[in-house]
């Protein structure tokens, strides 16, 4: 394959993940087409890049113009460091107490919204002699992590007064950037805070994806892009905004490893939940639920092969599944799509009724990813 990038991993297998990488930089050029100019971007790479290869896809993220990244845990931004990503790096999570000083020898700027952190802010910097980097986290209304909102404007002073932290940011995060009212009562919240706070020099950051797109905050000069990034759209509130054009990155492919006839009559795989009408021909494809495709889909997706679409039939098993490839013409070792550009992953996520940011991140265990542009 032409102009293709793979990591060091095992690719002895007739079934691999294709990402591509000028998809990437075609998404964060629509998404910093509409960010307010001056604005600074983070670009959320937990999830090892929500299944997308954060060490491989960090390079590009940074050289199309977003300034710092963020991660979920200390683990996830030391494999950056340990890949010689030198950009800022914030922990978004909560970071254990006993892992700050961890952090500080990392170079990892992390959240804190506790005495305990402040605390432990202060054993870390007696025993390395660097302050910690911190970005105070606020409870708006996720009722997940952060200080509440009452408590927010004395903490905020506290770390401000305290000689071994230093301090550069506040953030929130919306807990339902889709509805309008809830999202308000957010950023009334978070006015409030900043509006009560000396915030001169602070990085400062309430909007998500589709907070990024759909509002305007301006006691906010930073802006957390995660999903869009791989060319996924989040929910969105139903008001008029310009919606950017992206492009999915992930694509899923395997090869036919066998074909064979089921006689009409004949069951296909665990249970028989199809059944032949008819002789049909039945193809193989070595990808199953262990490699992140949801039992689930048995019987609802489809693939193509040679330009043809063909349903996906019986039970998918944990490593195989099967199509019905009657109508195309098909030979062992051609490739079955699953997911492309034109077949995306919010497909899937409408049959199970779940989010597009599931099912990216579980096609990850074991299939190997090829890096293409």
């Amino acid at each position: 394959m032409k102009n293709t990038r793979q990591t060091n991993i095992n690719i002895h297998r007739d079934a691999w993940v294709e990402i591509n990488i000028s998809n990437l930089e075609n998404n964060i050029k629509e998404i910093k087409s509409n960010i307010p100019t001056g604005t600074k971007l983070l670009g959320v790479v937990k999830a090892d890049a929500y299944g997308h290869g954060s060490v491989m896809l960090a390079p590009t993220i940074l050289a199309s113009g977003i300034d710092m990244l963020g991660v979920a845990s200390i683990d996830e931004g030391v494999d950056l460091r340990n890949a010689n990503i030198n950009c800022e790096i914030l922990v978004l999570g909560a970071v254990p107490v006993w892992a700050v000083e961890s952090a500080v020898k990392n170079d990892l700027s992390i959240a804190i919204f506790s005495k305990e952190h402040i605390k432990a802010c202060e054993q870390a910097f007696i025993r390395t002699g660097t302050k910690p980097k911190v970005h105070i986290k606020l409870d708006t209304g996720m009722n997940r992590i952060g200080v509440r909102v009452e408590d927010a404007i004395d903490f905020i002073k506290e770390v401000q007064n305290t000689p071994y932290i230093n301090l550069q940011g506040i953030f929130t995060h919306l807990a339902a950037a889709e509805e309008l009212d809830k999202t308000q009562e957010q950023i009334n919240k978070w006015n409030y805070v900043i509006d009560n706070s000396n915030t001169e020099g602070l990085l400062l950051h309430i909007l998500n994806t589709a907070g990024s797109i759909c509002y305007n905050v301006p006691n906010s000069n930073m802006r957390r892009i995660g999903i869009s990034l791989y060319g996924l759209y989040p929910d969105f509130p139903n008001i008029e905004f310009k919606k950017p054009k992206l492009k999915q990155l992930i694509s899923l492919k395997g090869r036919i490893v066998n074909i064979h006839t089921a006689k009409n009559g004949e069951g296909v795989s665990y249970c028989h939940t199809y059944t032949a009408k008819g002789n049909r021909t039945i193809a193989t494809v070595p990808i199953g639920y262990a490699d992140g495709v949801p039992r689930l889909l048995s019987n609802k997706i489809k693939g193509v092969v040679n330009g043809v679409e063909v349903p996906q039939v019986g039970n998918i098993t944990m490593d195989q599944m099967m199509f019905d490839i009657t109508d195309a013409n098909a030979n062992v070792g051609d490739i079955i799509t699953l997911l492309d550009e034109n077949h995306s992953i919010d497909e899937w996520a409408k049959l199970l009724n779940t989010i597009n940011y599931e099912l990216t991140c579980r096609l990850k265990v074991r299939l190997p990813r090829v890096y293409t542009r």
